[in-house]
């Protein structure tokens, strides 16, 4: 009997072995496809950062090429005006009409500001206005009697406002109201 215990003994061991190999086989196995998904999801990643720099690059180009262009259009539209103002130039050289000149001037000047409004640039006046120092850049202050100070009483240079942005203000002049002392020290001088 005492064989029989060892043999059985013998065959318990070697199953535990066996199923211990087996177990160790089938983790290794687990751990082989684990690294293996694994790898492929590096890969992965890999491949799409490099899609994502690509990607990025491609953008960059893209960008800085649109800058260069962006104007354009803007650009050619405006062209006819420039060749306006040389005929201009050339006709009055031989004609010395001017009043047909001003004409000619004042019919590209409308033009030109009907370009200018096409690409949402838009011309703006400040002359009766209250001044708003977000429109309008005061260059001096009058004395103006019948006029409420801090008003516009007139332009030097217009504004223009790119859509809903200023790109110039307005250059005016503002009223301030007459000190009556300083009238009469004026006149008695």
């Amino acid at each position: 009997m005492h064989n029989k215990d060892m043999d059985e003994k013998q065959i318990t061991e070697e199953k535990e072995i066996e199923i211990t190999d087996s177990f160790e086989v089938d983790q290794a196995q687990k751990l082989a496809d684990k690294e293996a998904e694994l790898e492929q999801c590096q890969e992965k990643v890999m491949r799409l950062a490099a899609e994502m720099e690509n990607f990025k690059k491609r953008i960059e180009r893209e960008k800085s090429e649109y800058m260069k262009y962006a104007l354009d259009s803007f650009a050619k539209e405006l062209l006819p005006f420039l060749d306006n103002l040389e005929r201009a130039v050339d006709s009055v050289k031989d004609s010395r009409d001017f009043d047909k000149l001003i004409e000619g001037i004042e019919l590209t000047i409308s033009g030109y500001l009907r370009t200018l409004e096409h690409f949402g640039i838009k011309v703006f006046t400040a002359e009766g206005q209250k001044f708003d120092p977000n429109l309008h850049e005061a260059l001096t202050v009058q004395e103006q009697e019948g006029i409420e100070e801090n008003t516009v009483i007139k332009d030097i240079l217009k504004g223009y406002s790119l859509h809903d942005r200023i790109l110039r203000p307005a250059l005016v002049v503002v009223s301030k109201n007459a000190k009556k002392g300083s009238r009469q020290k004026e006149t008695s001088t």
